[in-house]
């Protein structure tokens, strides 16, 4: 064989191995591209196509979205602007995937109503942002307060500083000596800091009304919002003036906010609106996704902003509160609350903290960073999707200044087929004062049982009946119309008062299962059980029987506790004293007996009998052995209209 023969052999296999190495590596690039397509597609949102891709792992089935809902998605589609980063995280939840509406119930989704008119419960990948954990902001060594440390005011400024204290009722000199970026300790639980986010997630305007506050705790307000935030999620800072009355909140405070980093605002109501009036003002020009409502004398702590933001991400019908952490109003030190307790509510629809209970820890499997479900909320901070905002029915604006619109909104996201949560991995400090440096129009109270009223008339059924019985101020108060709120308790299809009590809040202290609610008469003195208006931990009292209900008003339930409001009669020693304390619905010191034919109210752990005051003491009832005499009887007799249940309410009868 000649030398060419051999070389055109050689080149020959040479191409032959060649094509093979090109077609197997276009082989290969075309199955990392196949894998590629799978892991990044977005899912079709119409009903054309396989939607395979589509599938989350563990998903057997697929979701025929409704006709409706689906011509909603093309349109949100054809609105919505191309994605400049349009990946998400295999991890992330599926927000092509709306959920419209929930007609079995409320168990996290559209509470029973018209899925045509639903809302889309998630975001499209489009309208999401990636961002980055903001830096830690960094300790200023020297400064007084860093690190979240008090401040020590020098002997010879004392003066000055009681001085001072008068204008906003908080130490404002301590407040002065404080940086406006100051350093504060990561107060998270350690598992927070391990947590994983998406990587995208909904813009937010912050929203903070102010009237006369201080400088320094409003611009430390407005830094700790831009230091701790991530800023692609943050939209703007919306500030919104309650009608101020200092100079340095005018123009000073307008030329200030023009050289912040992120667009700020400052809107002006004008004339004193009150907290509710001027949210609405500062939330109709919100252009983030989602509203963040402050107060004007917080400060956020490290990671506060993204565990708000990815439980909307989730459901944008999800309300989200962060754990409000201590600001001491003398020293500014910063003193963390604790991630135990939840919102509640007392006879008086007064908001409460209170422990919370043992089912809910359990349907979180004990995790403390977990987002914890809570019936109510402190109301001055928490997140909320902009569109859910408008659609669950914003504020009452039938409500005056400040008060009650927490519980109204409360109830109204639940009832109507939202949730309620503390995202326990967010943390803000708050100033919170003991006294308000503030007048309002008419008093308080007034103001307050009128915004009550409102809300009981709306949103507590028959509940409402037994609210004016216990704070009879409050029926002399005028709700107003409020046709345009029952209205929408309607359009929206929400559930009852007793479901609220019943589903989202057993542990209320509400009467819902009780063997008898009204006064407690003794048949020897013929004077009544009355709580004299004293706080827990201190005496019951007797007095004279007026029936005007309000402090003689006592429910004997189920748990066979004699409460008040939520106080319980509690007796830690067999001949007392009979104390007002904190029911705990554990029995124990705080669990009696009542015989229907000898009268007596026997204490269980003791087994002596409640008896009338002595002659020396008139006010305060005793413990004492049994003798069954007259001073040991006592009637529980009704003189309401209203009961919890229908029909008879025999005492005896368990429910």
């Amino acid at each position: 064989m000649s030398v060419v023969s051999l070389n055109r052999m050689f080149r020959g296999k040479i191409r032959t191995n060649t094509c093979r190495i090109v077609v197997l590596t276009s082989l290969v690039w075309l199955l990392i591209d196949v894998i590629l397509i799978v892991k990044y597609a977005d899912c079709p949102s119409t009903g054309g196509g396989s939607s395979w891709l589509c599938k989350r792992n563990g998903d057997g089935y697929d979701v025929e979205v409704p006709n409706a809902a689906r011509q909603s998605q093309q349109q949100r589609r054809a609105a919505a602007p191309e994605d400049d980063d349009p990946i998400v995280d295999a991890e992330e939840i599926d927000t092509n995937s709306n959920n419209f509406g929930d007609p079995g119930g409320y168990g996290g989704g559209g509470g029973g109503r018209d899925a045509d008119s639903s809302m889309p419960r998630t975001y499209r990948p489009q309208e999401l942002k990636k961002w980055r954990q903001a830096p830690t902001v960094a300790e200023n060594y020297g400064r007084p307060g860093e690190m979240g440390k008090p401040v020590k005011i020098p002997a010879n400024q004392q003066e000055l500083m009681k001085e001072k204290f008068k204008e906003n009722q908080f130490n404002l000199l301590a407040s002065d000596m404080i940086w406006l970026n100051r350093s504060l300790t990561d107060v998270r639980h350690h598992d927070c800091k391990k947590k994983h986010y998406p990587a995208k997630l909904p813009t937010t305007s912050i929203v903070i009304v102010f009237h006369n506050e201080a400088w320094s705790t409003l611009l430390r307000t407005i830094w700790s919002v831009i230091n701790r935030s991530p800023r692609p999620l943050l939209k703007e800072i919306i500030l919104v003036d309650d009608a101020s009355e200092r100079e340095h909140l005018g123009r000073q405070l307008e030329e200030y906010v023009r050289t912040l980093p992120v667009p700020t605002f400052v809107l002006r109501t004008g004339k004193r609106s009150g907290l509710i009036r001027a949210r609405l003002l500062g939330a109709k020009h919100v252009k983030g996704q989602v509203i963040t409502f402050l107060d004007a004398h917080c400060e956020c702590t490290e990671g506060w902003l993204e565990p708000l933001l990815a439980r909307i991400v989730l459901d944008r019908k999800t309300v989200v509160c962060p754990i409000i952490d201590v600001i001491s109003d003398e020293t500014f030190e910063y003193v963390t609350a604790s991630d135990q307790t939840w919102g509640g509510f007392n006879w008086k629809l007064n908001f409460r903290w209170y422990r919370v209970p043992a089912r809910e820890m359990q349907r979180r499997n004990h995790d403390r960073t977990a987002p914890l479900r809570t019936p109510t909320m402190a109301g001055g901070l928490f997140s909320i999707d902009r569109d859910y905002f408008y659609e669950i029915g914003s504020y009452d604006e039938g409500m005056d200044i400040w008060g009650g619109e927490n519980l109204e909104m409360s109830f109204r996201v639940w009832m109507c087929g939202g949730t309620l949560e503390i995202a326990p991995c967010s943390r803000v400090g708050h100033v919170f004062r003991k006294s308000t440096p503030y007048s309002f129009p008419g008093g308080t109270s007034q103001i307050v049982n009128k915004n009550n009223a409102r809300l009981a008339e709306v949103w507590l059924d028959g509940w409402s009946e037994f609210y004016y019985n216990i704070n009879p101020g409050a029926r002399k108060a005028s709700a107003g119309d409020v046709s345009e709120r029952r209205a929408l308790r309607e359009r929206l299809k929400c559930k009852s008062f007793r479901w609220y009590l019943e589903n989202i809040y057993p542990e209320s202290q509400m009467p819902l299962d009780y063997y008898f609610l009204g006064e407690i008469r003794n048949v020897k003195t013929h004077n009544c059980l009355d709580t004299m208006g004293r706080k827990s931990n201190e005496k019951i009292g007797s007095s004279y029987c007026h029936g005007l209900g309000g402090n003689q008003v006592f429910a004997y339930t189920k748990r066979h506790q004699i409460m008040s409001d939520d106080n319980c009669l509690d007796a830690s020693n067999a001949l007392g004293p009979v104390n007002l304390v904190r029911c705990h619905g554990m029995g124990g010191n705080q669990e009696w007996i009542y015989d229907d034919e000898e009268k007596t109210i026997k204490h269980v752990n003791s087994g002596n009998c409640l008896t009338r005051a002595s002659e020396d003491d008139p006010s305060t009832p005793l413990l004492r052995p049994c003798n069954y005499s007259e001073g040991q009887q006592w009637l529980m007799q009704s003189k309401f209209k209203w009961q919890a249940h229908h029909g008879d309410n025999r005492i005896g009868e368990d429910r």
